[in-house]
């Protein structure tokens, strides 16, 4: 090879190496190759199988036409983040049915080719990944149905006869195709998001139930086309349609969480804890709800940047939810500011659980892009209704925000919770004794009234809303709009046992 050849040649090697894909774990790396090489690898065996018909080609063109049509009209409301649910396989599991396996193998590198440049740029090796995962998928789904059917009969001429039996086979290709192409997909998807949880991501109820209506959907798009392409006018329809629907779907997930954290939003998280609040009265059933605010917050973003400090707070609500239970709501109310809800559980639980939450995230490695860790700690305050009481969400939250406050003052990173009965403050003290032993209750003398107790500013208005209506909760405010701490040989003058320990 002469000069100019190794030129060309290392340079070539040298954007490779640049290649986006070298940078994701070595695991992601290795499934990668790998399916991708599977994937060009079968696509090149049927090649050299394949035998032109054209029949074959205008039902290809056909359903590849419904297909691309259904990418123009994603157009208008762009591509999600994240696992993308459409409905591309009720025109392209027709293929695998009435066509020859390399129809079915390259459609989804056409369909993701027409997206990346129609709808959203998105990394070339994602892309990759996704069109070998699905293709992989539809040979696999196409060994199983031409395996189940007899050797040497046509698929189209066998419905006919035996539509039962055809049925049966095209159910089990699907069904193999929607297995192969969840744990494809599943694979990748958690080897790049270690914390992500997989399971709501993509076995949820609406989400099964959505891949169901598209495989039926499917099966009859390919039952009609036996009977004649014009059937593609009727299936357009009702397959656009079902589009919408998922659309729909994803668009109300969206309404409900806050963009930077994926946790409920402040609207969505009152409306149902309000309906939690009186389902609790309603049985008498005991609850706790708890506030959640990161120390320091604005030095975070001082130093490092609101960058940064978006990562924190991402990272604040993904150990909020690995420590909550399932039917916990956790939510953000503004700023760094979160809340929780839980319910079905006793004061001294809901103690023992916020203080979990406090412990966990405390242990968070979060580092800047220069390697430096960031320590990031939050100071909680817990209110509880007690099984038998009535109070309003409101009332929480303010006896809630008072907690906090207290924390706050108190020295940050630690859990408290008023008793707005007896006039206790329940604390974990840092570096205190096992916690899981019992709340720890304790006065705080040294913090009178009036004195040393420091008054925070109110960020928004929805907390100036809730501490004004802290006084309804068991007299926490004085008149001056100060939180009250009892003296040691005092007593509280609040007349309700909702918030009690």
């Amino acid at each position: 090879m002469d000069h100019a050849g190794l030129t060309a040649s290392r340079r070539g090697l040298a954007r490779v190496r640049e290649w986006p894909v070298w940078s994701m774990p070595r695991p992601l790396v290795a499934l990668w190759l790998a399916v991708a090489g599977g994937y060009l690898a079968w696509i090149v065996i049927q090649a050299l199988h394949f035998h032109f018909r054209l029949t074959d080609i205008g039902l290809f063109c056909a359903l590849l036409a419904c297909g691309a049509f259904s990418v123009e009209m994603s157009r208008r409301a762009s591509e999600p983040a994240g696992v993308v649910k459409d409905v591309y396989a009720v025109w392209e599991l027709p293929m695998v049915f009435l066509l020859p396996g390399i129809y079915a193998l390259i459609v989804p590198a056409i369909r993701l080719t027409l997206t990346q440049f129609r709808v959203k740029r998105a990394p070339v090796y994602r892309r990759i990944y996704t069109a070998a995962a699905i293709g992989i998928s539809y040979g696999c789904a196409r060994l199983v149905y031409t395996g189940v059917l007899p050797a040497g009969d046509d698929p189209r001429g066998y419905l006919w006869h035996h539509p039962a039996m055809w049925l049966a086979a095209a159910g089990s290709g699907a069904l193999a195709q929607w297995v192969i192409n969840q744990a494809l997909i599943l694979s990748a998807y958690k080897l790049d998001n270690p914390s992500v949880n997989v399971r709501e991501e993509l076995l949820g109820k609406e989400s099964l139930h959505n891949d169901a209506t598209e495989v039926c959907a499917a099966l009859l798009v390919a039952v009609g086309m036996t009977i004649s392409f014009l059937t593609l006018i009727i299936a357009l329809p009702l397959a656009t349609l079902l589009q919408r629907s998922f659309w729909h779907a994803h668009l109300l997930s969206e309404a409900r969480a806050d963009s930077k954290t994926g946790l409920l939003n402040a609207a969505t998280w009152e409306r149902e804890a309000g309906a939690e609040v009186a389902r609790a009265i309603r049985t008498s059933s005991p609850l706790a709800v708890a506030l959640l605010d990161l120390d320091r917050f604005k030095r975070i973003n001082d130093s490092h940047g609101h960058l940064f400090g978006d990562e924190v707070l991402r990272r604040v609500a993904r150990g909020m939810s690995e420590v909550l239970r399932d039917y916990d709501l956790a939510g953000r109310f503004g700023g760094e500011e979160f809340v929780m809800l839980l319910p079905q559980i006793r004061a001294t639980d809901a103690l023992r659980i916020a203080e979990r939450v406090r412990a966990h995230i405390a242990g968070l490695s979060i580092c800047t892009g220069n390697g430096e860790r960031v320590p990031v700690t939050v100071s909680i305050g817990v209110a509880a209704l007690d099984a038998g009481s009535s109070r309003e969400l409101t009332e929480l939250l303010a006896a809630a925000d008072a907690a906090l406050y207290r924390a706050k003052a108190s020295g940050r990173d630690q859990v408290q919770m008023i008793s707005t009965s007896r006039g206790l403050s329940a604390v974990r003290p840092i570096g205190g004794d096992d916690f899981t032993a019992g709340a720890y209750e304790m006065w705080r003398p040294d913090l009178h009234a009036h004195s040393e107790m420091p008054v925070y500013p109110i960020a928004t208005t929805t907390r100036r809303r809730r501490v004004r209506s802290a006084a309804k909760a068991g007299d926490l405010l004085d008149e001056g709009g100060s939180f009250q701490v009892p003296r040691e040989d005092t007593e509280s003058k609040a007349t309700t046992s909702a918030l009690a320990v």
